[in-house]
């Protein structure tokens, strides 16, 4: 009876499982069928001239506080101080080295005293090549002309980023000991670090004025986050075993930190130091915006009037400060590191009055003493070389490669850029919020479909939906071509030992670059486009993507390589069957990384004619009847930074699981 039941039993075939690329795939479709239907129709477009009852009360908040800055007590009391005491210390650091102090035409330290310290500390920290190195970098920006505008962007850079450390440092350290305050603040971070460089100028614009002062506060908000990252990583890498051993012989709390977490983790502490460097200059040249003084304002108001010469010429001395400070500090962790191997802990070479140390203090007296080693000689005639070269190069190109450039700009923009920003603007805002709502949720779980949910409610609040639109169009096909690039040029290097020792040193020193200096050869180039800001994005995101999908390709199983060659794969079967499939969580990191990237790159495009929200920023600094909708529009980047960070990120997260 059991057989018979048996063989009259019903067969269950299994369900298949819908993948999520189908899923994806079918609500495009969907898209685009209503859109043909519904083109046009409730897109929310705003006129760059029109404001909404948002923007008004946001200009009537700025009015109200200008009108009583001096009177309300939380402005008296804590803002204006704070103000104050950020003032007092980027002023004193200028009458140091860049402006003319009290009672005295030039700075108190003048080129050659500056020159000495700086070839001094290299030399010390680091070694004579570095030493080298710095010495004919700031001997460079005098030769430029560009002395006391370096000298102004130095200024402010050591003013942030000495701030940044007494903060980043102890809240790092914090965190690195306590688990709860490390679940605690690191949401904080993720957050902070997420936001587009540009966002973090309208509000504090509107707390602590525009000038030097601001932006070093701003500079410090956004420098901080990787002093105190690192510094905890840093701390929670000493092994246990240490500590244990430190407890047992009957250390305190303090003395554990002092004798043993710091001193073993002093490398990673400064590498820290490194980073928040380079985040500090790389804001500081953007704080120009902001009336920031220094390189930065040579750049913007050269980018403005569209002088590529004058802009080529500041851009180059970022480029050399970026990277004299990113070797020198870079040195001081390799000496570090070697002391550490070798049972010290002190990072200076020589004592601090040695030879070179009696040579600085000489050269500083010369140069506080006499005008001819304050000023720095001659009229910078090689920096007006420079900018006429950049010139000629520039007119040339536009000249001789008119075709290739215009036709690379027209099929990118033709052919991607106005497609789909059409699709996205003239769709109605419900249905295309519905579709982000939908991505969202099906790429990264419920959590990023909810979190897409608030951001497009949010968007739609700030009254820049078709803005935002524009900028989320330009920041995906950036995006794309970012990952076409990390995709060809990651496998290489992950699959060739030698092509990623040739390659990632060139990566490294991209990703040192501030932002800014991506935009200049491009505008030669390309002129005054949204392609200039979509390329100037690839080419600043393309190094980290590259990257981690190189590591990611690297990291497959060599085993498993070596299966499917004997199985008869070939190289190009081995790529996309084998490698790129098992390195699905490196190319999701490496799209959340690029799209982050290329956003602030995006937006930061509204210099150079890309428009949109970055437009909406600049113009919100320049003009105050906009200046409520210019800080909408900082809300707005940082929704949309937040909704592509989240939704990748969990697409990551569930891709690894």
């Amino acid at each position: 009876m059991a057989a018979v039941a048996d063989a009259t039993a019903p067969v269950v075939t299994p369900r298949k499982k819908v993948s999520r690329p189908m899923v994806v795939a079918a609500i495009v479709v969907v898209w685009l069928v209503l859109f043909a239907a519904l083109r046009g129709r409730q897109t929310l477009t705003l006129a760059a001239a029109d404001l909404t009852g948002l923007h008004r009360w946001l200009n009537d908040v700025n009015d109200s506080i200008g009108a009583n800055r001096n009177s309300n007590p939380v402005f008296l009391y804590f803002f204006n101080e704070i103000r104050l005491v950020i003032d007092n210390l980027v002023t004193f650091v200028q009458s140091l080295i860049s402006q003319p102090s009290v009672g005295r035409p030039v700075p108190q330290i003048g080129w050659l005293g500056v020159v000495g310290i700086t070839g001094y500390v290299s030399w010390a920290v680091g070694n004579w090549r570095v030493a080298l190195l710095a010495v004919a970098g700031f001997t460079f920006f005098g030769l430029q002309g560009l002395w006391q505008e370096s000298m102004d962007t130095l200024a402010l850079t050591l003013s942030a980023v000495l701030v940044a450390l007494l903060i980043g440092i102890p809240l790092g350290v914090w965190a690195g000991l306590s688990d709860r305050v490390n679940r605690i603040m690191t949401p904080f971070l993720d957050f902070m670090q997420t936001m587009p460089t540009f966002v973090y100028l309208a509000p504090l614009t509107l707390i602590f004025l525009i000038g030097g002062a601001s932006a070093v506060i701003t500079t410090v908000i956004y420098a901080a986050p990787p002093a105190i990252r690192i510094t905890a990583y840093a701390i929670r890498s000493v092994p246990e075993t240490t500590v244990e051993a430190a407890d047992s012989l009957g250390a305190t709390r303090v003395q554990q930190l002092v004798k043993v977490l710091l001193p073993m983790s002093k490398r990673t502490v400064v590498v820290g130091v490194n980073q928040t460097i380079m985040a500090a200059l790389a804001m500081v040249t953007i704080a120009a915006l902001i009336d920031a003084p220094g390189l930065g304002k040579t750049v913007v108001q050269a980018l403005q009037s569209l002088d590529v010469g004058t802009a080529f010429n500041a851009g180059l001395a970022i480029v050399v400060m970026a990277i004299v400070l990113d070797r020198v500090t870079t040195a001081a962790a390799v000496r570090t590191e070697t002391r550490r191997a070798e049972g010290r802990f002190l990072t200076w070479r020589r004592p601090l009055l040695g030879a070179g140390g009696v040579a600085a203090v000489v050269l500083v007296y010369l140069s506080h003493t006499y005008v001819w080693a304050a000023e720095f000689p001659g009229d910078g005639t090689v920096g007006s070389h420079i900018a006429s070269a950049a010139d000629t190069t520039s007119t040339w190109l536009q000249d001789h490669l008119y075709g290739l450039t215009n036709a690379l700009r027209d099929a990118v923009t033709n052919g991607l850029l106005n497609p789909f920003q059409t699709l996205l603007t003239d769709s109605p805002w419900w249905l295309v919020g519905a579709v982000l709502v939908a991505l969202g949720a099906v790429l990264g779980g419920w959590r990023a479909g909810v979190t897409a949910a608030v951001c497009v409610g949010l968007l739609v609040g700030t009254g820049l939906w078709s803005d935002s639109m524009t900028t989320l169009a330009s920041t995906v096909v950036a995006t794309v071509l970012t990952m076409l690039a990390g995709v060809v040029v990651g496998v290489w290097m992950g699959r060739s030992t030698l092509a990623d020792r040739l390659i990632r040193p060139t990566l490294d020193a991209a990703q040192v670059m501030p932002p800014f200096v991506y935009l200049v050869p491009f505008l030669a180039l390309f002129g005054a486009t949204r392609f200039t800001a979509i390329i100037a994005g690839v080419v600043y995101a393309a190094p980290v993507a590259i990257k981690i999908i190189a590591d990611g390709v690297r990291n497959v199983s060599e085993s498993t390589v070596e299966a499917a060659t004997s199985a008869g794969c070939n190289t190009w079967q081995i790529i996309t069957k084998v490698q790129l499939p098992m390195a699905r969580g490196a190319l999701t990191l490496a799209t959340n990384q690029g799209l982050i990237y290329v956003l602030s790159m995006v937006v930061l495009g509204g210099l150079v004619g890309a428009g949109a929200l970055g437009y909406d920023v600049v113009a919100g600094f320049s003009q105050s009847e906009l200046y409520g909708k210019g800080l909408a529009a900082g809300l707005a980047i940082v929704l949309l930074g937040v909704m592509f960070d989240r939704i990748t990120q969990a697409a990551a997260r569930r891709t690894r699981a």
